[in-house]
């Protein structure tokens, strides 16, 4: 048997399964019972695949569950079992929510189900065979058929749609104009060509015009704008539409996914008693909230999506065949019918152990299949086994897939066991999705009118915007800046590198320099000083570590490769190009000394875990040391599950132990049974020894104090360190300390982190009542942080009153020891729903349950606290929620307001690469090069600090100073971008710099293509800046500084007359030598047009 329809046809055959068919095609219902683990998924994937073959309309089975969670797992499973067949029906979680924006991606999940069952949706992957739905999904109300079917727009090549007409229809539907398209519900206008992100499509389109006529649909990706696809059609939804019920008249309002079905869809309830539980108690909850009925009107009206009565739903069901099923095997009637499935929960700790009832499970059944992640535990599991003397073969087969949990169908005499069940790896898995391809920041694209700059030579001035001025008869394109006593500077857009975006310091405006001040020149000196201190300091130290024999480890060995290869998550490149960096540091000779900086959440632990696994392997030690107890705790747990499978012995050392624990762990330490010891700053008290110390990794180094850091210091000159920390590197510093101190960078989101839904508040208690219960009704726990000690019960106590059905826990650091560790552990044990804490949370505290946070009197905290601690949620796959409560009673400092600000509007993923640039650059430099530095940036910029700074390793490692030629061309053309062709000026300036930048022919080529692609047709005066640029990079190489035309004379100005001379040999009869440095080149025809001199140009010049 090879695949797994082979395996459902087992079931298909069984005795039992025909009868449970043969009743349901009569019109009978049944109840079903014993179905344990995923077995019930298996018996729906069976049904479904069955009625595939006989039936044409879809679907033909709708699963209903209690749970969202359950959904998705089971939605999983049939995925597994039947890939392809299986949609998923989701519930919106925020069922108080009036705000449509808020629940946009659940919404859009839910039609494009609703648009497949009525149009068989030829646009997306999936099927709709089988739905699977929690029944809060089942309980609140869909739009009706007809809604749908007039708020659909469908687009068709080759026919005529007008372009007004199509934008006149998105304004109307709440499509936002942007300048890009990135996300769902956008759309971007660019003279002929419409591109348009459709709510309830994967994908956006650019739908391409010739006069009214749609010349062609394309599909294209999201980060890189270029077109994939051609496509002859495509649909746009409107989702506002469907879901302003209230607005609509009284036939098209809205209905129940239940009259979406036929009348011949299978309804397979599991556990019903378990589905009708949770239906009541929301229902009770949403009814309790609403409170009078004066107010449920009102609120019901506005709500997005109302509910429907459970027995209204309920006897909507009573048309549809049932099919009840129950995991135990009760059965209370004759007619029930009970399989016999045993639970694969059986497995041992040890591999050893492992192994040996792996092969008691085959030898009691005919098939065995064990569903792995990836390639890689697959292969993994084929060693193991092989060393046990089992093997793949016709009673064994390992699939990838996912299984949520295990089963032994007796009846049919086959396993189906899921790896991580298997070795009792239970973390909580995220959702595929599409990873989100993180851009570097780049200060240009966020550059507005108003903005602060630095020109390099000119200083700090104000950007005034871009302007088209005319020269001879020739437009050209500007970059129009403001200098003190309202000085202008027109820069021309050819000449863009020439500009950068200030950031300073965030406290103070900087003042704007006089034009011909030496004032500028004296700053850029004195910072040039500073940096050259620092590039000395930087590379002493770096002597020093080169001075010393570190440990060189060996390759990776075999158990490496399994450790890494069980990471339950599909790695980022950024992750993979960081371990490399890493084991690189760590087999050479010198001491390493590296810094992983990324957002919260990014993966560094794992990283810290491979090389610490790879310390112990060459025999050596790991000290960790976190900044906090509960921290310490937590690593400890996450060290421990995911080393598991091999011998390595851990042990701990914070507050929470006793002393005799605290001088046991000490004693196992130095004598060197323990190999991984985690532990707070107690770790570098002089009692503590290790026998052989190999690898000391520090996590958020800033928040140690200063006689630890010189501990860590002397260190680093031995031991290999690796240090993590959550605030960013910018990419500008991190390129400028390049070779002399190493750094790397995460900066892709692992995938399932969704962005964080952030939401500035007042403390209200209804509103904060409503964002608990939120969570609460969907199975989930809440932070709520409270920065004061003196008053946390009291705090506690009011949340008490305002939700008191929640079990609230408070935590703090001046509390018992014992008592702190007992409540943490409690809650994460799912104990208590709510935890109210001080900033004790704040440092990697990684709870998947937890995904709501309060962060009371906010305007106390720090930028990067705030990200930090709304980094404690988001870390699984529901939406997650952190309210900012601003105080009722006391004003906020204009400095507060600007962080809470930020804070709410850098919500996406990497928000920490952005969040506010100048608080955390300058906290990212301030980490790496000292606090002094701070005002040497805020006198020159950030970019201008960097530049120097990059000069000055250079010069500091005596390497060479690549000077690039920067060359002038003025052949009286007319080379821009008109405002017609791009009108937003970030895009413009976006590719006048990429433009500036490229170094070849090809380059330009491909910017061109992108154009053509994006923006339409290039028009004329585009193609002479695209051929201006081709002629700049062949002026570039043959040294040739400047290009003037003159009336019948091109003036050229050389920086290597012997290199420029022989480039022009094609052209030695028109050619005259001034002096070293000019040349003059008399034009073949007098009255040569502007074009064909460029174009003669171009074929002329040889490298």
């Amino acid at each position: 048997m090879t695949s797994m329809k082979d395996f459902l046809r087992l079931l298909q055959e069984h005795k039992q399964y025909k009868e449970i068919t043969r009743n349901l095609r009569a019109g009978k219902d049944c109840v079903v019972n014993g179905l344990w683990g995923s077995s019930a998924m298996f018996l729906a994937a069976a049904l479904a695949n069955e009625r595939l073959k006989k039936d044409k309309a879809a679907p033909h089975l709708l699963l209903v569950v209690s749970h969202i969670e359950e959904a998705e797992n089971d939605f999983e499973d049939l995925n597994t079992f039947l890939p392809r067949h299986t949609s998923l029906f989701p519930a919106i979680e925020d069922m108080y929510g009036a705000d449509f924006a808020d629940n946009a991606d659940i919404q859009t999940q839910r039609i494009q189900v609703l648009n497949q069952i009525l149009h068989h949706d030829v646009y997306t992957g999936n099927r709709s065979d089988i739905i699977v739905a929690p029944i809060l999904g089942l309980l609140q109300a869909v739009p009706s058929r007809k809604t749908i079917s007039e708020h659909i727009l469908k687009i068709q090549r080759n026919h005529e749609h007008p372009q007004e007409e199509l934008i006149a229809w998105l304004q109307d539907h709440h499509y936002q104009v942007s300048t890009q398209v990135e996300n769902a519900g956008e759309y971007a206008l660019r003279g002929g060509i419409i591109d348009v992100f459709p709510f309830a499509s994967d994908t956006p389109y650019r739908i391409e015009y010739f006069g009214d006529e749609v010349e062609s649909i394309r599909r294209f990706h999201v980060e890189s704008q270029l077109s994939e696809q051609d496509l002859d059609a495509c649909q746009i939804l409107a989702l506002d539409k469907m879901y302003t019920a209230n607005a609509l008249p009284e036939e098209s309002r809205q209905t129940s996914l239940l009259t979406y079905l036929s009348k011949d869809t299978w309804v397979v309830l599991v556990e019903p008693a378990h589905i009708e539980d949770r239906a009541r108690k929301v229902l009770a909850s949403i009814d309790a909230e609403d409170g009078a009925t004066d107010l449920r009107k009102e609120r019901t009206d506005k709500r997005v999506c109302p509910y429907h009565p459970f027995d209204e739903v309920f006897s909507q069901l009573r048309s549809f065949r049932k099919i009840t099923v129950s995991k135990l095997p009760v059965s209370s009637n004759d007619g029930d019918y009970t399989f016999h499935v045993k639970s694969a929960d059986i497995f041992p700790q040890k591999i050893q152990e492992i192994t040996a009832e792996l092969g008691k499970v085959i030898d009691a059944n005919t098939h065995t299949v064990v569903f792995c992640d990836n390639e890689a535990e697959e292969q993994r599991f084929q060693e193991i086994i092989a060393e046990a003397g089992l093997k793949k073969n016709q009673r064994l087969s390992l699939c990838i897939g996912r299984l949520h949990c295990g089963f032994q169908f007796s009846d049919i005499h086959i396993a189906i066991l899921a790896h991580h069940e298997i070795f009792h790896r239970y973390q909580q898995r995220r959702e595929s999705k599409k990873p989100i391809q993180t851009r570097a920041i780049d200060s240009f694209l966020d550059l507005k009118k108003g903005d602060y700059v630095v020109h390099i030579s000119h200083g700090i001035g104000r950007y005034l915007g871009m302007d088209t001025l005319e020269e001879g008869g020739q437009k050209r394109e500007y970059l129009t800046l403001e200098f003190d006593e309202g000085t202008k500077i027109y820069v021309p857009a050819t000449k863009i590198e020439l500009v950068q975006k200030y950031i300073g310091s965030s406290d103070h405006r900087p003042r704007l320099d006089k034009i011909g001040s030496k004032y500028w020149e004296v700053r850029k000196k004195r910072a040039e000083h500073a940096v050259r201190d620092v590039a000395s300091d930087l590379l002493h130290i770096q002597a020093l570590r080169n001075a010393k024999e570190g440990i060189a480890y060996q390759d990776d060995s075999e158990w490496q490769r399994e450790f890494e290869e069980s990471f339950l998550y599909e790695e980022t490149p950024d992750q993979l190009q960081v371990i490399e960096e890493i084991k690189r540091d760590m087999e050479s000779k010198r001491p390493m000394d590296r810094l992983v900086c990324g957002d919260v959440g990014y993966g560094k632990t794992e990283l810290a875990m491979r090389a610490a696994f790879k310390a112990v392997m060459g025999g050596k030690q790991v000290a960790v040391l976190v900044p906090t107890t509960i921290l310490a705790q937590q690593h400890y747990a996450t060290f421990s599950e995911r080393m598991a499978d091999y011998p390595v012995k851990l042990g701990v050392l914070s507050r929470f132990k006793t002393r005799r624990e605290q001088k046991d762990t000490l004693e196992k330490a130095a004598a060197g049974f323990l190999d991984i010891l985690i532990g707070t700053h107690r770790l570098l008290q002089k009692d503590v020894y290790f026998k052989d110390l190999g690898l000391v990794i520090i996590d958020e180094e800033q928040r140690f104090g200063v006689e630890h850091k010189e501990r860590l210091k002397r260190l680093r000159q031995t031991v290999d360190v690796l240090t993590l920390t959550a605030t960013p590197i910018p990419r500008t510093l991190h390129m400028s300390l390049l070779g002399i101190k190493d750094i790397s960078s995460l900066n892709t989101p692992p995938l399932g982190r969704q962005a964080i839904h952030t939401q500035i508040v007042r403390f209200n208690p209804e509103r904060i009542r409503q964002a608990i219960m939120l969570e609460l009704n969907r199975d989930g726990q809440v932070y709520f942080v409270h920065n004061r000690v003196y008053n946390i019960e009291r705090v506690a106590r009011t949340l008490a009153e305002i939700v008191p059905e929640a079990r609230i826990m408070t935590v703090h650091g001046q509390m018992d020891e014992k008592l702190m560790e007992q409540r943490m552990r409690d809650f994460i044990d799912g104990r208590a729903d709510i935890l109210v804490a001080t900033t004790i949370i704040e440092s990697g505290l990684d709870i998947p349950n937890v995904n709501t946070i309060f962060i009371n009197c906010a305007d106390t905290f720090g930028l990067a606290d705030l990200h930090q601690l709304r980094g404690r949620v988001g870390r699984y796959k529901h939406r997650a929620y952190a309210y900012i409560i601003l105080p009722v009673d006391r004003p906020i400092t204009p400095e507060a307001e600007k962080r809470v600000k930020a804070i709410e509007e850098f919500a996406e993923l990497g928000a920490g690469f952005r969040i506010a640039m100048r608080d955390l650059e300058i906290r990212g430099a301030g980490n790496i090069l000292g606090t002094e530095q701070h005002g040497h940036i805020a006198a020159v910029g950030y970019e201008m600090y960097c530049r120097l700074l990059e000069l000055a390793v250079r010069k500091a490692r005596h390497e060479p100073i690549p000077e690039p030629i920067d060359v002038s061309i003025d052949l009286h053309l007319e080379s821009f971008i008109p405002h017609t062709y791009i009108r937003e000026d970030a895009l413009k300036m976006d590719i006048y710099r990429r433009l500036n930048r490229s170094a070849t022919f090809q380059e330009v080529r491909t910017i061109a293509k992108e154009m053509a692609d994006r923006f339409g047709d290039i028009p004329h005066p585009v193609k002479n800046l695209l051929s201006e640029s081709e002629l700049r990079i062949l002026a570039q190489q043959s040294k040739i500084r400047s290009m003037v035309k003159v009336d019948g004379i091109l003036v050229i100005h050389v920086a290597n007359l012997k290199r420029a001379e022989a480039s022009l040999s094609k052209l030695k009869k028109y050619l005259r030598v001034i002096n070293d440095s000019t040349l003059h080149l008399g034009l073949p025809a007098k009255k040569m047009l502007p074009e064909d001199l460029l174009d003669f140009l171009k074929k002329s010049i040889k490298i």
